[in-house]
């Protein structure tokens, strides 16, 4: 019995009906919530016109209405998305670098969709300073005697260099004039903040002489680069902070520390080599060190100076500074990863960057061994294998060193590894994977436990 326009209309889902079914409820925690409502309002306008002008003559059953909303889902989506990191490289720069912890999100959440006493002293009741949110405990965290944070390090490294430095030289090793990614060259950076480069040393060997004989009436500070994505080795030798330190101090010249990575937790526990902290560096003598909120630091993307309160309030007065300063999100992020560094064992559980670089080989493979399971039970059509292989810490942080590891390795006999790869990223929630002898491997060092649902329900869609 075919029915009426007005039967078919009444009985079509309400929003709030679909909401609560397990199937949208699921796409909830991989999209935005108001544009999953969007697309099911969008579903049922076309099914309800489709009614009206008698192109339709039956609903479609649930499952269907469903499939249409995700479909809807995908094809409106933002550009930027979350993926799964299935590379093994922990600080991935394609892929936003550093997760921030979920301690966090609540915190970002508070101050990004309400006021916030962003520049305003509960105190005082008078204008405050966006800065002074953070300067209590990273003086706390490092020793520091004053704090600033610009929105990257190398945003850091130019308000300092224009600062202390313009019209001026500065001294650098000749094996430290690095360029890192995005084109970021120090000796661009040290001619756009005004200052004149004085290359001392050579490639492989600088020694304090060769800063000693540099040193003249002209000079406006020594810059130390750590090198971050490349190594010297063999027959080297450069100058110890402490040194430095002592003449910087003794010719009244700032001792400049660009760290790039901030690093407040000693990494060979995790079977890392010795990197210096930002505390060590500050304690063996350097006026001003800059560093990264994200990459190991594990926070936002943030340039973060500090170091002695003569040098850090020049660069308060900077003009530059108000085009570089970060935004209350930022800030409000950067506080709250800072806080969990109070607590050292609490900041390697639950910062993500830590927790991936702090797992054992058994860990992975106790979880390659899960999510190899998970997968076996979804398909038949596709060879699924765990193998021993080698995850890279990323970001230009410890370029020679891996972290053994376990990977899920998936092939077909029947497509391409690149064609799978192609249809991994293509899936609801983007799967980022590496080929290695024509498979595909999800290295499961950098993918959460709460996202093997999303790989399960992905393969079994290729199956």
């Amino acid at each position: 019995m075919v029915k009426s326009i007005q039967e078919l209309l009444a009985q079509l889902p309400a929003v709030d009906i679909l909401l609560k079914r397990p199937a949208i409820e699921q796409l909830a925690t991989e999209y935005p919530r108001g544009a999953v409502k969007a697309a099911i309002q969008e579903v049922l306008g076309n099914i309800r016109r489709e009614v009206l002008q008698q192109i339709r003559q039956d609903l479609p059953e649930l499952p269907t209405i469903e499939q249409m909303i995700t479909e809807e889902l995908i094809q409106h989506q933002f550009s930027l998305r979350r993926v799964i990191n299935g590379t093994g490289t922990v600080i991935h720069t394609n892929l936003g670098r550093s997760s921030l912890s979920k301690r966090v999100q609540q915190q970002v959440e508070d101050i990004s969709f309400h006021y916030s006493n962003l520049e305003f002293d509960l105190e005082s009741g008078e204008r405050g300073s966006r800065y002074s949110h953070l300067t209590e405990i990273i003086k706390e965290l490092t020793g520091a005697e004053d704090v600033l944070v610009v929105n990257n390090n190398a945003a850091a490294v130019l308000l300092v260099l224009s600062t202390l430095i313009k019209g001026q030289e500065v001294l650098v090793s000749r094996g430290e004039l690095v360029e890192i990614g995005g084109a970021f060259r120090i000796p661009d950076v040290v001619t756009s903040s005004g200052g004149k480069i004085v290359e001392v040393g050579t490639t492989n060997k600088t020694h304090l002489n060769d800063y000693q004989q540099a040193v003249n009436e002209e000079t406006g500070g020594i810059l130390k680069v750590h090198t971050s994505n490349y190594r010297i080795v063999g027959f080297t030798e450069s100058v110890p902070i402490p040194e430095l330190a002592k003449l910087a101090d003794h010719t009244a010249i700032p001792l400049i520390n660009d760290l790039g990575s901030g690093l407040f937790i000693d990494m060979r526990q995790f079977g890392l080599p010795y990197e210096p902290t930002v505390k060590e560096a500050l304690d063996q003598g350097c006026d001003i060190v800059t560093f990264s909120g994200d990459k190991l630091l594990g926070g936002p993307q943030a340039g973060i100076i500090v170091g002695k309160k003569k040098y850090i309030q020049q660069m308060k007065k900077n003009q530059l500074l108000r085009a570089l300063r970060i935004d209350k999100m930022t800030l409000s992020a950067l506080e709250a990863t800072f806080e969990l560094y109070l607590d050292p064992t609490q900041a390697i559980q639950e910062i993500p960057v830590l927790r991936m670089l702090s797992l054992t080989e058994e860990d992975c493979l106790r979880k390659a061994t899960i999510l190899a399971e998970k997968l076996e039970k979804n398909t038949n059509d596709l060879t699924i294998t765990v193998e021993k292989d080698a995850s890279a810490v990323g970001g230009g942080s410890y370029p020679e060193h891996s972290l053994p590891t376990y990977v899920v390795s998936i092939y077909s006999d029947v497509i391409s590894a690149e064609t799978l790869q192609q249809k991994l990223r293509e899936s609801r929630m983007p799967i980022i994977s590496r080929i290695k002898n024509q498979k595909n491997y999800l290295d499961v060092r950098t993918i959460e436990d709460e996202e093997f649902a999303f790989i399960t329900s992905a393969i079994r869609t290729l199956a």
